[in-house]
């Protein structure tokens, strides 16, 4: 690439730039987005940098500001390698700015204006270092939402992946505003309609800008915004300048249906394997990376139509067929790879500088070791980040025989400890008491919006996060090792269907599963203690109420659900919950002889426990810790009145009165928590013993807010 591979375009500064910030000295101009200026600068050290600095006419914005300066987490989070490194942040003239590593060098965009398209081994390492800094990105539970040629800077170690300026975190499952952001030309289906976009879309992107790359043009054209959109939905892509591997992988990346794109470790995966022809040094430093004993032989079938990748509401395709065959059959297994060091112990070290000599073997270093570090991480990925989307199978009636009813070993009473660390968290008046000692964990709420008159999601992070809200959802659910976010949209899917959305936080894979067509839906109940099955109600409307008509359950490790019809009139107003050994469901059935009826996972009844009461409304957890008793409310009783019965027998164990209106679940096994109205202008979540004392406040509510809470049961991460 000649000179261009030393110094980046840098323009003068113009008469209204300031010559310095944050008492850097500014040297020149970058470049200039909507967001703000980047300017060239020098640190007291000597060392040059980039400072981003949001525009003037942005700084009166809280939302301009917030999306400006989540910048900075969301690079915070990505890996060092194939990125540019934040290094710091300030204020200047009421505006704020980002100081990042300077990367000398121009943008892609600029190189293939000026220098031509790439060919060859130089293309090749292009596609890897790249893909790369994606895979480090999702990883690190980041969607780009903006590649481009113009934020690929090409350095002298490598290609870098820059501005995060519009990127979002993979649990969160709203758009930044209500219309879509992007560049239109390499702009993904499901981006351009607005619709949820995940790592598949960055893959979309990577696409376009090989294309870009290879040819000078961008694959569906870059003439007016209405004419490159028309050919983002509904044509193909011009694939002018690739061949060979390349090519088949580019292609699958630019499908339309997401569900159908490889992720960016099996894009690497691919590269690496199938070198293009005489690819000179590259295929070479692959071949030492990789023991020749080791190395797979190169028969993968085509990627387009093994490579069930990524999985979203397919906004521009009818519903896939689910027949895709099975990507570890046509993918390297893990132990072909020689092991390398955990990517997490090189996350801090410093980038060694690039030797005066043999810049092109160095360029070949750090992109092909890169890709093999990150790969190390890649094979223990979980099984979802290769998804598909599921469709409901509807469960046969098989003779099933009744199950012996057991009592299960009782779990050890816990000390409740006396007081925890308060907490406010958004939504309105609402404090949070937990302590590192609590066997269960708040991990997401409901708050109902009097204005928007709709109840607003709120989910943690992880188990001990902070509480990121939810506009677009119906519901999350987060599992009792905190590892996934179960979720549920407000909108069916193209082909109306209800849907729920699986992440997987330590991988970054998404799963799609479609459940039930409308007008039928599909609510989150619960998952299973040890996060293997997520239990969904089945519900129906009638006039203006909601009921109850089947159950469903989801397996996680084959994303598939069994979605059981009951249709039974008796037990249509309760939701059904999971049986004391989760094995089956449970639900209350009517009548004058009110009680607890239970289900085999194929909908047939097994047992009964007559004359139990009722449920409190909002119980989220029937059984106890573990599943030896279960509580309603006192059948002919009154408020405050618990009956406590043996989950085995259908006997009753235990009754007690307490102050609480209704009991919410079990805090650990001999203590419930439970609404109960401090007074008249505060409602609290408190801990209640089996005497009816309460014993320790969760959650103090301010009156004006309607607010449902919902806990996990803590398992220890991997159990």
């Amino acid at each position: 690439m000649g000179q261009y591979l030393l110094m980046p375009n840098i323009a003068p500064l113009s008469p209204g730039d300031p010559r310095s910030l944050g008492g850097m000295d500014l040297l020149g101009r970058l470049g200039e987005g909507g967001q703000g200026v980047v300017y060239l600068a020098t640190d007291p050290s000597g060392t040059r940098v980039a400072i981003k600095w949001l525009r003037s006419d942005q700084a009166a914005d809280q939302v301009s500001i917030g999306r400006f300066l989540r910048e900075v987490e969301v690079a915070q989070q990505v890996a060092p390698f194939c990125t540019a490194a934040v290094l710091g942040t300030g204020v200047e003239l009421g505006r704020p700015y980002i100081v990042s590593e300077f990367i000398d060098g121009p943008s892609l965009h600029q190189v293939v204006q000026q220098d031509g398209p790439r060919t060859g081994t130089t293309l090749h390492r292009l596609a890897i270092g790249t893909a790369t800094a994606l895979a480090a990105i999702h990883q690190a539970g980041i969607v780009h939402r903006d590649f481009k040629p113009a934020n690929v800077i090409i350095g002298a170690d490598g290609p870098r992946v820059i501005d995060f300026g519009i990127a979002r975190a993979l649990d969160a499952t709203s758009t930044l505003s209500s219309m879509p952001v992007g560049t239109p030309s390499y702009m993904p289906p499901e981006q351009v309609m607005g619709h949820q976009v995940g790592p598949a879309a960055d893959l979309f992107s990577w696409g376009g800008t090989m294309v870009y790359a290879a040819s000078g043009n961008a694959p569906f054209g870059s003439d007016t915004m209405p004419a490159v959109i028309n050919r983002v939905l509904n044509r193909p892509p011009e694939l002018t300048g690739l061949d060979g591997t390349l090519l088949e992988v580019v292609a699958a990346c630019l499908d339309k249906d997401p569900a159908r794109r490889p992720t960016a470790e099996q894009v690497i995966i691919r590269l690496l394997q199938r070198p293009v022809p005489r690819s000179g040094i590259l295929a070479q430093g692959s071949a030492a990376a990789i023991p020749a004993e080791s190395r797979p032989a190169h028969s993968a079938p085509n990627p387009a139509a093994s490579w069930p990748a990524h999985s979203a509401p397919n906004p521009a395709a009818s519903r896939p067929v689910h027949s895709a065959p099975n990507p570890a059959a046509s993918w390297p297994a893990p132990a072909a790879y020689p092991a390398q060091p955990p990517m997490a112990a090189h996350a801090g070290q410093p980038r060694p500088a690039p030797a005066a000599k043999g810049r092109t073997l160095l360029v070949m270093g750090a992109a092909v070791g890169c890709a093999l570090l990150l790969l190390a991480g890649v094979m223990t990925v979980n099984h979802l980040n290769r998804t598909t989307v599921a469709a409901p199978r509807t469960s046969p009636t098989p003779t099933t025989p009744t199950p012996t009813p057991t009592t299960p070993a009782p779990a050890p009473a816990s000390t409740v400890p006396a007081k925890g660390t308060p907490l406010r968290v958004p939504g309105g008046s609402i404090t949070i008491y937990e302590h590192e000692s609590d066997p269960i964990t708040l991990t997401s709420y409901e708050v109902y919006d009097e204005k928007g008159k709709e109840w607003v999601d709120y989910a943690r992070r992880n188990l001990t996060g902070a509480f990121v809200k939810y506009p677009r959802n119906k519901e999350s659910l987060v599992s009792p090792d905190g590892r996934y976010l179960a979720t549920r949209g407000k909108n069916y899917s193209a082909d109306d269907f209800d849907f729920i959305e699986i992440t997987d936080r330590r991988s970054g894979g998404e799963v799609t599963i479609e459940t039930v067509r409308s007008p039928l839906q599909s609510t989150i109940r619960s998952w299973s203690k040890d996060g293997s099955k997520i239990l969904l109600n089945i519900e129906e409307k009638t006039g203006d109420e909601w009921y109850y008509v089947g159950f469903g359950i989801v397996d996680v490790a084959t994303s598939e659900p069994e979605i059981v019809m009951v249709r039974d009139k008796q037990v249509q107003e309760t939701a059904f919950g999971w049986d004391s050994e989760e094995n089956g469901v449970v639900n209350v059935y009517g009548g004058k002889n009110q009680g607890l009826r239970f289900y085999a996972p194929t909908g047939k009844v097994v047992r009964e426990a007559p004359g139990i009461g009722t449920l409190a409304s909002g119980t989220m957890d029937m059984f106890s810790p573990s599943g030896r008793t279960f509580v309603t409310d006192c059948p002919g009783g009154g408020d405050g009145d618990h009956c406590l019965w043996n989950s085995a027998t259908g006997k009753r164990v235990r009754a007690f009165t307490s102050p609480c209106d209704k009991v919410l679940g079990w805090y650990d096994e001999t203590h419930l928590y439970c609404w109960e109205q401090d007074d008249a202008s505060r409602d609290e979540v408190q801990v209640v013993d089996f005497k009816g004392k309460l014993v320790r406040k969760l959650i103090d509510i301010g009156d004006d807010v309607d607010y449902s809470p919902i806990y996990t049961l803590d398992v220890p991460s991997g159990s």
